[in-house]
C-alpha cells in the first residue's frame, strides 16, 4: 500500500488550487480503487488529509476499514512527500466506532470450530489485528491531528487517542461505549486514555460508565487541545497547523515523535539516553546548520529537502 501512496503521489505532478487549498490533479485509477472506506488527498505540499469515508454508514468501522487504516498510516509513515496528516470523518459524524454488524461475522468464523482454544486462536489474531491497525499512528513518524466533529464513540476514542494531536468541534461528544455492549475495550483506549487526559479516575469512570463527555470537559481535562464552532473552521485550523508543522525540518519533526513515544514507555533517564543517541548523528544534518544560521541571522525559514 505504500507504494500506492508514492505513486500517488508521483503522478500527482501538475497541483492546481481550488478554493484556496491545493488538490491531487491527476491519480491513477488503481490509487483511487486502493482504499474503500479512506479518502486520501494530498490540500497542500508535504500535508495528505485521511478521510473516514463511510458516511452513509456514519463511518462504522468494518474489517476493511480496519485493514486500510493500518495499510495507509504504514504507506504514509514511509512516503517522503508526506510530513503531516490531518485524520477527519465524512459526513454528519466522525465515527460511531465498530461496526457492529460487520463484527458479527466473526461468529461465523468461530462456528467453523468445536474446540473452544481454536476458536480463541481466531479471537486472538482479530483483535491483534485491530490493535496493531490503530498502532500503525503512532509508529508513524508524521505528526497526526484528529479532527473530531459531533460523535466519538467507541472504536473512535481508541483512534483518536493513538494520534498526536486532537481537535474537535464544539458541538463534539466523545463516548468510551464498549462496557454498553458487554466487553472491555480492548484496542488502547484504556491503556491510552488514562496517559491522555492525566487522570485514571476520569478514565475509569468513562469506560465504567460509558457517559457522554462533551466538547468543553474534553478541553478541560485535555482529551482534545483546541474546540472550533463548527467543521468547517476545524478542518481551516487542522489543515493550517499541518502545513506549518511540514514546513519545518522533517528531521526535527519525526525525531520528536519518535523520542516522545519512546520516552511514553521508559525512565526520564532511558529517554534522554535515547535522544542523545539520535542527535548525535541528527545536529550534524543539513536542516540543523541551515535553520540555526537562518534564525541566528534573521533570515527566512530554509526550504528542507526531503527526508
Amino acid at each position: 500500500m505504500h507504494s500506492v501512496l508514492r505513486s500517488a503521489a508521483r503522478l500527482a505532478s501538475t497541483v492546481r488550487q481550488n478554493n484556496g487549498l491545493y488538490q491531487i490533479a491527476m491519480l491513477s485509477t488503481a490509487a483511487e480503487g486502493q482504499f474503500k472506506t479512506l479518502n486520501v488527498t494530498v490540500p497542500d505540499p508535504f500535508v495528505y488529509h485521511v478521510e473516514l469515508n463511510r458516511p452513509k454508514k456514519m463511518n462504522a468501522m468494518d474489517n476493511t476499514m480496519w485493514t486500510e487504516i493500518g495499510e495507509c498510516f504504514k504507506g504514509l509513515g514511509d512516503n517522503p512527500d508526506c510530513r503531516a496528516i490531518v485524520l477527519s470523518g465524512a459526513g454528519k459524524i466522525f465515527c460511531s466506532g465498530i461496526d457492529l454488524f460487520d463484527a458479527a461475522q466473526i461468529n461465523s468464523q468461530l462456528a467453523e470450530h468445536d474446540d473452544i482454544a481454536r476458536k480463541c486462536k481466531v479471537m486472538l489474531s482479530k483483535i491483534k489485528h485491530y490493535q496493531d491497525s490503530l498502532s500503525s499512528l503512532e509508529k508513524c513518524p508524521k505528526p497526526v491531528i484528529s479532527a473530531i466533529h459531533s460523535a466519538c464513540i467507541g472504536g473512535a476514542v481508541d483512534l483518536i487517542t493513538v494520534a498526536d494531536i486532537r481537535l474537535c468541534t464544539s458541538d463534539a461528544w466523545f463516548q468510551v461505549k464498549e462496557v454498553d455492549i458487554g466487553m472491555a475495550a480492548d484496542v488502547g483506549t484504556l491503556q491510552r486514555l488514562p496517559r491522555v487526559i492525566g487522570s485514571e479516575s476520569l478514565a475509569r469512570e468513562l469506560a465504567f460508565t460509558a457517559r457522554k463527555m462533551m466538547a468543553t470537559e474534553a478541553k478541560e481535562c485535555g482529551l482534545v487541545s483546541r474546540v472550533f464552532d463548527d467543521k468547517e473552521s476545524m478542518l481551516q485550523g487542522a489543515l493550517e497547523m499541518a502545513k506549518e508543522i511540514a514546513s519545518k525540518s522533517p528531521l526535527a519533526v519525526q525525531g520528536s515523535k519518535i523520542s516522545m513515544v519512546y520516552s511514553k514507555d521508559h525512565t526520564i533517564q532511558e529517554g534522554l539516553d535515547h535522544i542523545r543517541l539520535w542527535n548525535m548523528t541528527m545536529l550534524q544534518s543539513e536542516d540543523f546548520m541551515n535553520a540555526a544560521m537562518a534564525q541566528a541571522t534573521k533570515s527566512p525559514p530554509p526550504t528542507f529537502s526531503k527526508l
